[in-house]
């Protein structure tokens, strides 16, 4: 059985930069603050949404770790 044509695909979220999944997160949550959704659909888009969160947190802790590492060398050539 196929996917209703209706529904458009899903970005593979393992490949977003941070501001493709943060603006998915975003339109994700507005669809889900709109409501009227049925259960099953709320359900895959608070999935979606949790998925989108955690490769932005991916994404900010490589930052911070990017960061803490430049500080470190930029002190150990002082």
């Amino acid at each position: 059985m196929t996917e209703p044509a209706t529904q458009q695909s899903e970005p593979d979220i393992s490949t977003l930069s941070y501001e493709q999944a943060r603006e998915e997160l975003v339109t994700t949550v507005k669809r889900l603050e709109a409501g009227n959704l049925p259960l099953e659909e709320s359900l895959r888009l608070w999935e979606s949404g949790e998925a989108l969160a955690d490769r932005c947190q991916a994404w900010l802790d490589g930052a911070r770790e990017r960061l803490d590492k430049a500080r470190e060398d930029s002190t150990d050539d002082e």
